[in-house]
């Protein structure tokens, strides 16, 4: 074999087995992805949910209405559950009721350490879900719980209100996990 030849043989034989690895590999790799389910993956015990108006333990003004208003949108959003108007057309009902409010300095004004510049706000609530057909409770008082950063640059009372309905969309996305995803 003269010395051009086997330059060629060996220049050829590499790139044979790399574009033969990289066919096995994509192969392997469609194969896998073919069996990949969209999803959450977990079924869902009820079809139809009604949530009743939520309640509140302590005095949080305003905040029941921006809660059942904000966990409405996000079971609509997520879609595996159909919402309904009264707890007769229910297969499950969810009463949520706020328990707590607590805000506790995050960071102190670099000119005043004893002033807060930015509060954690934490919203604190309980939900108990039932089955509407066999009045069995699929959980009790579940704690849940949504904490958002209030910076006070324009105030306490002003920071504390622009929270809310972020504190409001956390709990609604905290609810909704736990009330359809695996317990």
């Amino acid at each position: 074999m003269s010395t051009a030849h086997l330059v060629e043989h060996v220049s050829r034989g590499p790139s044979r087995w790399l574009r033969a690895g990289w066919l096995v590999a994509g192969v392997l790799a469609l194969s896998a992805c073919a069996h990949y389910q969209l999803g959450s993956g977990a079924t869902v015990k009820f079809t139809t949910l009604f949530i009743a108006p939520v309640t509140a333990t302590t005095a949080i003004p305003q905040a029941q209405v921006l809660v059942t208003t904000q966990v409405r949108e996000a079971f609509i959003h997520d879609g595996r559950v159909t919402l309904v108007n009264s707890p007769e057309e229910a297969d499950a009902v969810l009463q949520i009721s706020l328990s707590g409010y607590n805000r506790v300095v995050a960071v102190s004004r670099p000119d005043d350490t004893g002033l807060a510049r930015r509060f954690d706000v934490t919203l604190y609530a309980k939900a108990t879900l039932t089955d509407n057909r066999s009045k069995v409770a699929y959980f009790v008082q579940r704690p849940l719980k949504a904490t958002r950063g209030a910076f006070t640059d324009s105030g306490l009372v002003p920071a504390e209100y622009a929270t809310m309905p972020l504190l409001a969309e956390q709990l609604a996305t905290e609810t909704v996990h736990a009330v359809l995803d695996v317990w």
